[in-house]
């Protein structure tokens, strides 16, 4: 009698409490189950994304005990010194995507940048995925409320090659932007735990 060995598909936390970020997790890891646990991390007070992507891996990994990720992304305005950078949370709290449109009032370049880093940690080793989205800063807030959407900044974020805000996005806007763009995080990741074991 031969048995047939099925492959089971590969497994990963996600913790998280960010619901779009786990429905662009499950889209991007199509070949890996992306298994969310919504816990809230304390956010490390840094400027670099990536280390606290790193420290939130670390917390997230304390409460699962297994192969987990943890994501981190900044938002860089270089005419406003790079502000919010990783306070991108704080600034939407705060001063919302109305006060950056204030903030930008009159200024001719409006380019910023969205900056991702993925942290991996299943308790011996550590990597990191990172990534870079440019566009500019809309004159105004424009589009509706997205399934794809994790951040109020898409109504203002205008990815460079369109002329559309990401809230005003269709599905062949999304499928073009993906083709276009540099891969992002969750993808590299996905790439090397795919073919990592």
């Amino acid at each position: 009698m031969i048995k047939t060995i099925e492959k089971t598909m590969k497994e990963i936390i996600f913790v998280t409490t960010n619901k779009g970020k786990i429905a662009s997790a499950q889209k991007e890891l199509a070949n890996i189950k992306v298994l969310p646990i919504e816990a809230e991390l304390n956010e490390p007070r840094s400027d670099d994304i990536k280390e606290i992507a790193k420290q939130k891996v670390l917390q997230a990994y304390s409460i699962v005990k297994k192969p987990c990720i943890a994501l981190d992304s900044g938002f860089f305005i270089p005419t406003l010194n790079g502000f919010p950078r990783a306070y991108v949370n704080h600034m939407l709290d705060t001063i919302g995507i109305e006060g950056i449109l204030k903030l930008m009032l009159g200024e001719k370049n409006r380019a910023c940048e969205f900056r991702s880093c993925l942290a991996y940690y299943d308790g011996e080793e550590m990597r990191f995925f990172e990534s870079k989205s440019p566009g500019v800063i809309a004159e105004k807030i424009r589009g509706s409320e997205n399934v794809n959407s994790w951040s109020d900044l898409w109504y203002i974020f205008i990815p460079d090659h369109f002329h559309k805000t990401m809230a005003e996005f269709g599905e062949g806007d999304f499928f073009e932007y993906n083709r276009l763009k540099e891969d992002s995080g969750m993808k590299k990741f996905g790439e090397w735990y795919s073919g990592s074991r």
